[in-house]
């Protein structure tokens, strides 16, 4: 569940994030009607509280799924809420990159498509994989919430096993099992992220 929302949160975020900050810079393809109708639906989803947003897209999990239960389900609204979040850090990460920066490669005369890739990826990178470790975090979070409305998963093991039927050990394990893997991807973006710094 955690592996299938993160690597489409991964996907779509950065196109989403990339689209954001392009359409809105008059140095590459400013298009303010297509950066405010993006903005606009990203804005609604993230509006829109977690649990309310697996009700809310049960029809279209069912579409694409086939089930309304279980942890592929769950994915499919972990996805969505994943996805609108990262698009938004990593536009704040691009915004964050010096102005000078780009303005230089510009009068270069250097091709868009290079300057993405050479020097506004590159400049941004940092932030960029502060901003996935933040996402992930943030579906670990998620996806013990998507364990109480049939998601399972951790969130479903602590509920089932350890609230229902006061098992305090199975609460205290599930924690104890969720501070660790947040713990580890938290050290492994601010390493990656510190390697990627200049």
């Amino acid at each position: 569940m955690l592996g299938i929302s993160f690597v489409l949160s991964l996907i779509f975020g950065s196109v989403l994030g990339f689209l954001l900050y392009l359409t809105s810079n008059k140095a590459f393809f400013q298009k303010p009607v297509l950066n405010k109708a993006v903005a606009g639906v990203i804005n609604f989803i993230r509006s829109i509280p977690f649990i309310i947003l697996v009700v809310f897209t049960l029809p279209l999990t069912f579409y694409i799924v086939g089930t309304k239960i279980g942890p592929v389900a769950a994915s499919v609204p972990l996805s969505i809420t994943a996805t609108v979040f990262l698009a938004r850090l990593i536009e704040i990460s691009l915004k964050e990159v010096d102005p000078g920066v780009i303005e230089a490669a510009l009068s270069t005369g250097a091709r868009n498509s290079l300057i993405i890739r050479k020097v506004l990826l590159v400049e941004a990178a940092p932030g960029i994989v502060r901003g996935i470790t933040v996402t992930f975090i943030s579906l670990i979070g998620f996806s013990a919430m998507a364990g109480m409305v049939g998601g399972g998963g951790i969130g479903n093991l602590a509920v089932q096993y350890g609230y229902y039927r006061y098992e305090t050990g199975i609460m205290i394990f599930t924690i104890i099992v969720l501070v660790l893997i947040v713990q580890t991807a938290q050290y492994i973006g601010d390493l990656v992220a510190k390697k990627l710094s200049h």
